[in-house]
């Protein structure tokens, strides 16, 4: 049986000239230049009830060209050009379908500064990568391999907050092929105090990493505060700010790929709790450890890891009472507040580890939904026949 090669985005950091550096910033200004515009015009059909699609907003760029005004869209490659509005095309197509919102117009200090360029926009030969308009190759530091006889259908280029060049490299990666099956399957509970409960008992800390630099971002905050607005201190006191959260983010990051690839190669079949982050976030006394903690991105993650494995995660109903259910009888407790951390059982009298108990609860579900077929929800009701409908539904319990 063939198997669909898997397309893999390959991202290093990239050192360009002074030259290059013009170069994508006139590309990135005009991408967000002719965004903007192609979502104005679309923006104003849409209020006469007309729809426009991308060959209109095609021919749209084409005349805005031939304009004296706009002549220096023509100065930089086309091809960035075409890709953004394919991207305004896709994202009404998500709108339309009411997967997202209706497109946000490009902002020059806050929207990411990307150029996405296809196969007729650059050059990759013997490892060295030219781009349009350019006559040296990107001086880019390769950290890992691509796999051999590599051959990239898109190449994006991009600056973040912090100053730093990024070039992402998309390829067809015939390395990633599904694992071999295994009988393992463990339920996963998230939280606060630890970042991952086990269902076979093992607790993953949280390293925190927002908290740790907590000191040195403040500091960096306060110094930008104090800069004048619009000069070029205030831009170098941003740029500060921005390696600060940056340092961050990486850390976290590469924290959370270690994990579910370790998750996704030692499970069949990882059961997950389908939270809602971003009404969890709302609780003022909460919302900072549980952005950095990075649920949602976890889930992520696991989600496509999965896909490319040929393992299976399945996240149960956020309803689901796992803390306040036991995992030996069955028996729904009354109520759990959140500072309770063990628990012991009125009916069989064990004593459960409150997060152990959520992470095999949601384990004993999952598996009966594998069973059952996906379109069965979780048991919630005790041997002795009271129903945990009726219970009224607890907040999340990290």
């Amino acid at each position: 049986m063939s198997t669909v090669c898997v397309k893999r985005a390959f991202k290093y950091r990239f050192y360009p000239t002074e030259a290059q550096t013009a170069e994508l910033s006139r590309t990135f200004g005009c991408v967000r230049k002719v965004y903007n515009m192609a979502l104005a015009a679309r923006t104003e059909a849409w209020a006469r009830q007309e729809r426009v699609n991308y060959n209109q907003t095609s021919a749209m760029l084409t005349a805005w060209k031939k304009t004296e005004e706009l002549a220096f869209l023509s100065h930089v490659s086309s091809v960035p050009l075409q890709q953004c509005l394919r991207h305004l095309q896709a994202a009404f197509t998500n709108f339309f379908a009411k997967r997202a919102k209706y497109p946000r117009f490009k902002s020059r200090k806050k929207s990411r500064r990307s150029a996405e360029y296809t196969t007729s926009g650059f050059r990759f030969r013997d490892g060295k990568l030219t781009l349009a308009k350019m006559t040296e190759p990107l001086d880019i530091v390769w950290s890992r391999p691509l796999p051999v006889d590599a051959k990239p259908s898109t190449v994006t280029v991009s600056q973040d907050a912090a100053g730093r060049w990024f070039v992402s490299l998309l390829v067809e990666d015939p390395s990633v092929v599904p694992l071999s099956a295994t009988s393992q399957a463990v339920g996963v509970d998230v939280g606060l105090d630890h970042l991952l409960t086990l269902s076979t008992g093992e607790k993953i800390t949280n390293p925190r990493y927002e908290r740790r630099d907590r000191v040195r971002l403040a500091r960096a905050q306060r110094e930008l505060s104090r800069k004048a607005k619009g000069s070029n201190n205030q831009a170098k006191a941003r740029r500060k700010v921005a390696k600060v959260h940056a340092r961050i983010a990486d850390r976290r990051r590469d924290h959370l790929h270690k994990l579910t690839t370790r998750l996704v190669r030692e499970n069949q079949t990882i059961v997950i709790e389908d939270l809602t982050v971003r009404t969890m976030v709302r609780n003022r006394n909460l919302a900072r450890a549980i952005s950095d903690a990075a649920w949602a991105e976890f889930r992520s993650l696991l989600e496509y890891k999965a896909v490319w494995y040929g393992r299976e995660v399945i996240a149960m109903d956020r309803f689901f009472p796992s803390s306040r259910l036991c995992s030996a009888c069955g028996t729904l407790a009354q109520s759990m507040p959140l500072h309770v951390r063990t628990w012991t059982c009125d009916s069989c009298g064990t004593t459960h580890d409150r997060d152990v108990n959520a992470a095999k609860n949601l384990l004993a579900a999952g598996l009966a939904v594998t069973v059952c077929g996906a379109g069965v929800r979780p048991q919630r009701s005790t041997p002795g026949g009271r129903s945990a409908m009726k219970q009224k539904p607890s907040q999340r319990e990290p």
